[in-house]
């Protein structure tokens, strides 16, 4: 019988379960949020690798549910419906997540943390990494690779810099794609847009209408078509990506200079505190010291509450053009990987801020947490 097929009945290994009970102890509650979710919030927040990776199924009403590709997004919805939404909690887990691969397989175990309400951001950024790290050498793997960055840096140089919203949305948004920001910053250097031809027309007569009206247009024609609902996305949804494309069509061009600055930024990394002088330079010479010190003075106190627990900063590799495949991720993000060896990470994790009010919160909730990639660990420990 294919191995595939009995994936089913694996279970966490000892090592598994005491990291999680190390967790608990540390006051982090266990959940077991449910396996089939919801398709949509992961659809609309999660990045599009996992997008294309999700195993989707319709119930008889046309709701869209998963296989969670993630806890994550579980675990801040059952967090939101208790009754501590708002309070400072945390959470710990252990159990399967569901991704299909080219290899077939599509099931992995997953432990993890997450963080809600700390008002003290720096220092639970920093528990998070230390928490993941106690992951790695519990399976054997005493000096993994650390690799960290931060979004928000990149967003409040983007929010400083004198481009329309659109492109300011866009920009932040494909900073986890690198491969779309370069042709992004490619399409704002020569101005113009790459969309087809047959409707460019269509776009440059949108751009610059009344929102609520070209809206209301879109949705309407779309309707007519007969189009319900295109990878799970609603009407509204689709009229509101193709809107903002004859916003990002407009006749904006980016001067050379800002590109610059922004290839500048996406250049500087190595130790974090090198990394935070070269930022602190960088917004100086851009006359953006007031616009970049919120975000800058969070990094520097990550680094020091990083220090106070042990963690030598210069085994931490920082890159200002580091994000995650997460379209969630705001702020600190880092991953764990073997030294020896090429490929994915072991841990892997980040701030998501933003998140929770996507997901219904009424006001903003501070949101930091990381998965462990549990058998990728076991193979670890295995080959060691």
């Amino acid at each position: 019988m294919d191995a595939r097929l009995t994936r089913h009945d694996r279970q966490p290994d000892a090592r598994a379960e005491a990291l999680v009970a190390s967790y608990e102890r540390a006051g982090y509650a266990r959940v077991a949020p449910a396996i089939l979710q919801p398709a949509e919030p992961f659809l609309d927040l999660s990045g599009e690798d996992i997008r294309q990776r999700m195993f989707l199924t319709t119930a008889p009403n046309g709701a869209e549910f998963c296989l969670r590709p993630d806890l994550t997004i579980p675990v801040s919805r059952d967090y939101l419906a208790s009754t501590q939404a708002g309070i400072a909690a945390g959470f710990c887990y252990l159990g399967p997540v569901f991704r299909h691969q080219s290899d077939g397989g599509g099931e992995f175990i997953q432990a993890g943390v997450e963080s809600f309400g700390r008002a003290d951001r720096a220092a639970a950024d920093a528990e998070m990494l230390a928490l993941g790290l106690e992951a790695t050498v519990s399976y054997g793997l005493s000096q993994p690779d650390i690799r960290t960055g931060d979004v928000a840096l990149f967003a409040a140089l983007i929010a400083g810099l004198d481009l329309a919203p659109a492109w300011k949305r866009r920009l932040v948004k494909d900073f986890n794609r690198k491969t779309n920001l370069a042709q992004d910053l490619d399409r704002l250097v020569l101005g113009g847009n790459n969309a087809r031809p047959e409707y460019q027309g269509v776009l440059a007569a949108l751009a610059g209408s009344d929102p609520k009206g070209a809206h209301a247009l879109v949705t309407d024609l779309l309707s007519i078509a007969g189009i319900t609902a295109v990878g799970g996305r609603s009407v509204a949804e689709i009229a509101d990506r193709f809107l903002e494309q004859s916003a990002l069509g407009a006749s904006t061009k980016l001067p050379r200079d800002i590109r610059g600055l922004i290839e500048r930024f996406l250049a500087i990394g190595g130790d974090p505190d090198e990394a935070a002088v070269d930022l602190r330079q960088l917004a100086a010479d851009a006359n953006m010291t007031n616009e970049m010190a919120p975000s800058l003075d969070l990094f520097e106190s990550r680094n020091g509450f990083l220090a106070a627990r042990d963690i030598d900063l210069k085994r931490v590799r920082f890159s200002t053009g580091f994000g995650r495949g997460f379209d969630y991720y705001t702020g600190f993000v880092f991953e764990l990987t073997d030294p020896t060896r090429t490929g994915d990470p072991l841990v892997a994790g980040g701030r998501y801020d933003g998140l929770l009010t996507r997901l219904g919160a009424q006001a903003p909730i501070a949101a930091v947490g990381f998965a462990v990639w549990i058998e990728r660990l076991a193979a670890y420990g295995a080959a060691s």
